[in-house]
């Protein structure tokens, strides 16, 4: 549906229905991923979030999905996602062409702990989509770069086509006030880059563990592979951040698909210390 259709623009009471957003851009990642920007119909800023939260987004006829918030925390003009196709609703909303309209409602859960990590060194590491829901937090470290030590970015992804955000990627590394590697699983001739996988890069990375956050966000194994070997560097669990998104289906703790151990991950997390998830992400799922 377009925004000529007959979806009204006035807010909603009701915590489950979605805002009609008008889909202005699209830009193609990968082959099954592109990264949407949404502005609301009927204008206004759009809701303020911060980083490492997340926004249901509704494909109409087909339902909702959760998706993490990859724009720019400050400035709320525009809404921006990466979309992986995964499902039938994501695979709508991965596809959709400007002027499309899209239901959205949110932000909603934890984001990353920005204030927490003022004045210490801060280390990122991402895994393939896993750089989307960091984004924000990179935009929001470079925008107040002097109230943050040392920054260090490890991304990969399983190929060079696997690799979001080239464009802004090559910026980031060109920084001298940062520190930003990309690794990718497996590679032609044609790729010069880094080759294995990204937790393999961990020795290398530059941080005074006493004095150090760390954020993580990927596939839960490549996280509690990268949370261990942080921790065995010395960073403490609670000071090693994961990003969830398992199964979550309501976003407000009402359904329990998102219910991990004690918490609900939705409203819990998705951002969650790594001390408080550890013991349930070593369990082998039934």
């Amino acid at each position: 549906m377009t925004a000529t259709g007959t979806i009204p623009a006035a807010p909603y009471a009701h915590p489950f229905a979605p805002a009609p957003y008008l889909v202005t851009r699209r830009s193609v990642e990968t082959g099954d991923t592109s990264t949407l920007e949404l502005t609301p119909i009927g204008g206004g800023p759009i809701p303020p979030f911060r980083p490492g939260q997340f926004n249901m987004l509704y494909a109409f006829g087909l339902g909702e999905v959760a998706i993490s918030i990859s724009g720019p925390p400050a400035g709320n003009e525009r809404l921006v996602h990466t979309v992986r196709s995964v499902g039938p609703t994501s695979t709508a909303i991965q596809a959709a062409l400007p002027g499309t309209t899209v239901g959205v409602r949110g932000p909603y859960g934890v984001g990353w702990p920005m204030e927490a990590a003022a004045g210490r060194d801060v280390l990122l590491l991402a895994g393939g989509l896993g750089l989307a829901p960091l984004r924000p937090a990179i935009y929001a470290l470079f925008a107040d770069r002097a109230r943050f030590g040392r920054i260090e970015v490890m991304y990969g992804a399983r190929t060079p086509k696997d690799l979001l955000y080239l464009d802004e990627i090559a910026a980031w590394r060109s920084r001298p006030d940062a520190r930003f590697q990309v690794t990718v699983d497996t590679a032609g001739r044609d790729w010069y880059g880094d080759v294995g996988v990204v937790t393999a890069r961990l020795p290398d990375a530059r941080f005074d563990a006493a004095n150090a956050v760390a954020f993580v966000c990927g596939p839960e194994l490549m996280m509690r592979l990268s949370a261990q070997a942080l921790e065995a560097r010395g960073i403490p669990a609670d000071r090693i951040y994961v990003s969830l998104e398992r199964n979550m289906k309501c976003a407000i703790a009402q359904c329990g698909h998102c219910q991990l151990g004690p918490a609900f991950v939705c409203r819990d997390g998705p951002v969650l210390p790594f001390s408080t998830m550890k013991r349930y992400l070593l369990l082998r799922e039934a």
